[in-house]
């Protein structure tokens, strides 16, 4: 098979005239095929010059034609410009070409309009793309390698056609991101319209409908001393107060910001409310849904059933530190016990567990430590239950599911006697793409003692990050 590769300007005469003879070739002859490139006049200088230096060929103007050597691996031997391969149709096939110079214009013209043409049709479909721009921040986090292939899809944004993903990581190189990229774009999936990738903010957060900020500089230290944490809490603000401004300054005013992570989830959402101050607060969570549901892990492991079967696990207070997991309305299904029904049968949980000195006890330190322990086997974040909790969070948010409750780090002044200023975990609900709290809860003594406990200590991480904006 002779297999032809013709390239040229639009507006060439000379390449319309040998678009003219290979046609009439490939007419002629079954085992003839041509393929054409059409450049843009502007365009064709540096297309031809890097075409030349991949192939290592020397040519110059318009036409080129080469022949790919099929039986070869398709490695591309030069024929030259039009007369070369005028000359090589006349010798090996026996055709030439009459085509006059009034012809070659006219055709080379209407190559050019047909080519502009085009050109607007791809730019018209184009613009009736209207893709949910998503940006991921710590993008080389194990966690957004796993949440990648469930996020681009219809159960998490119901109702979106196409997605433009933006990768972001500051502490990373392009070239990883590179690398990134490639694997997204090989998982081939049908919302997703583009993939950008950045190392610095120069562009991020540019029209913004979606914002999951990985970001946060690491597991906290059970043994850290107050220095140690002073220094961490300046970084995190540093970063957050400037991606809370941008966020204010390029980002949509519908834009919702998602934070997740093992460290300082609440005090980094509530760095950005306060920075980002055209943004409505009630657009930023911070995300307890992993930390939800590593206690309903702890639970089903002692009822020995599944967790999944456990519903309305409520978060209190700060989710990467001092944090109280309540069960007061939590749900079993499907317990094997003297009392059955069907699938949609529930019990409270509590009328069933009756060891309430183990649930305030050890099962709340069972659960602080759940995620360490993860984490000091395998050396990395727990990154499955990360980006899981994370579309969690997502599918309530957007309506593509319903869940009675679920807890979330939120600005909520005022709710429980919380005070401003902070980001506390309480209860949600979700309905029509917003949310709102969960106010029928019996607040005990107790359970009050734990959420001043939890306030005190996000107002104390507040306060390092005021004070580590006045000292070195």
């Amino acid at each position: 098979m002779a297999k032809f590769v013709l390239a040229g300007k639009t507006d060439c005469p000379y390449y319309a005239k040998a678009e003219l003879l290979a046609d009439t070739l490939q007419q002629c002859l079954p085992d003839f095929k041509i393929h054409k490139i059409s450049i843009l006049p502007d365009e064709w200088k540096e297309w031809l010059g890097a075409t030349c230096e991949k192939n290592n060929w020397k040519h110059e103007g318009s036409p080129l034609v080469w022949r790919e050597l099929v039986e070869q691996g398709g490695k591309g031997m030069l024929l030259g410009g039009f007369n070369d391969f005028l000359e090589h149709c006349q010798d090996y096939y026996g055709i030439t070409s009459d085509m006059t110079t009034n012809v070659m214009l006219s055709v080379a013209a209407e190559n050019l309009e047909a080519k502009m043409n085009l050109i607007k049709e791809e730019q018209h479909r184009a613009s009736l793309i209207q893709p949910l721009h998503v940006w991921i921040t710590g993008a080389l986090n194990p966690t957004c390698q796993v949440l990648i292939p469930s996020l681009l899809s219809p159960e998490v944004f119901p109702n979106v056609s196409a997605i433009s993903l933006h990768l972001l990581d500051l502490e990373g190189n392009e070239e990883q991101l590179q690398s990134l990229m490639l694997e997204i774009e090989e998982l081939a999936i049908s919302m997703l319209h583009q993939v950008t990738t950045g190392t610095d903010l120069e562009r991020a957060f540019r029209k913004a409908d979606v914002i999951l900020l990985l970001d946060d500089g690491g597991h906290d230290g059970e043994n850290e001393g107050e220095e140690v944490k002073k220094k961490k809490v300046k970084v995190i603000s540093e970063r957050y107060k400037e991606y809370g401004q941008l966020i204010d300054a390029t980002a949509k005013e519908t834009v919702k910001v998602i934070v997740s992570g093992d460290s300082f989830l609440n005090l980094r959402c509530s760095l950005l409310v306060d920075s980002a101050r055209s943004i409505d607060s009630h657009q930023f969570i911070a995300a307890a849904a992993q930390l939800e549901n590593e206690a309903k892990a702890v639970l089903g492991i002692k009822m020995r059933m599944r967790p999944s079967d456990i519903t309305d696990v409520i978060v209190w207070g700060n989710i990467s530190g001092t944090f109280y997991i309540d069960l007061q309305r939590a749900k079993v299904f499907n317990h094997d016990g003297p009392i059955t029904g069907p699938a949609f049968f529930s019990q409270p949980l509590l009328s069933i567990f009756p060891d309430r000195k183990w649930l305030e006890t050890d099962f709340q330190h069972l659960v602080r430590r759940r995620r360490l322990a993860v984490t000091s086997k395998t050396g990395q974040a727990a990154a499955t239950s990360a980006a899981n909790g994370i579309l969690t969070v997502l599918k309530a948010w957007n309506g593509a599911s319903d869940p009675d409750v679920l807890s979330s780090g939120v600005a909520c002044p005022g709710h429980y006697s919380l005070p401003d200023g902070i980001v506390f975990s309480v209860p949600l609900t979700f309905t029509d793409g917003k949310w709102s709290v969960v106010s029928e809860l019996t607040v005990e003594n107790e359970l009050k003692y734990r959420l001043e406990l939890s306030a005190s200590e996000l107002q104390q991480e507040k306060q390092f990050g005021s004070d580590s904006g006045t000292t070195e």
